[in-house]
């Protein structure tokens, strides 16, 4: 299974994490993009700033992949990027795409990765600095 896991503080391109995922063995590419909302909670706000502990991040990341490629063997190709630093509202702070023979496992796989990234993987999110009150 090819891997693609980052970290990084760059705006995410959605269109081609997922493409990436892609090869002519794929008969799916299942992808779910995580956006920073207008609200946290009830307080409205201007963006999200997003920490993580790096070294151990990375190997959560790995670990999760290991789980999907044992779990989903159907899978071809994960990706699991996180955004990190300050996200305005609207962005992506997290794209997870999935390329797999079949839909069914694309659509299983992908959304054990979106929920156990959010499980073991230490990133923490906290209103940035300058948000409306």
């Amino acid at each position: 299974m090819r891997r693609k896991l980052a970290l990084t503080r760059e705006p995410l391109d959605e269109a081609a994490i997922s493409a990436w995922a892609q090869d002519t063995e794929t008969g799916a590419v299942v992808s779910f993009v995580g956006r920073v909302r207008e609200y946290e909670g009830e307080e409205l706000i201007d963006a999200l700033e997003y920490e993580v502990y790096e070294d151990m991040a990375q190997v959560q990341m790995q670990r999760l992949a290991d789980e999907i490629e044992n779990e989903y063997p159907d899978v071809r190709a994960l990706a699991l990027v996180h955004r990190v630093g300050v996200i305005p509202v609207g962005e992506a702070a997290v794209v997870v795409a999935v390329g797999a023979g079949h839909r069914q496992e694309g659509f299983a796989a992908c959304r054990y990765g979106i929920d156990r990234l959010k499980e073991i993987v230490p990133i923490w999110k906290k209103i940035a600095k300058g948000a409306r009150a």
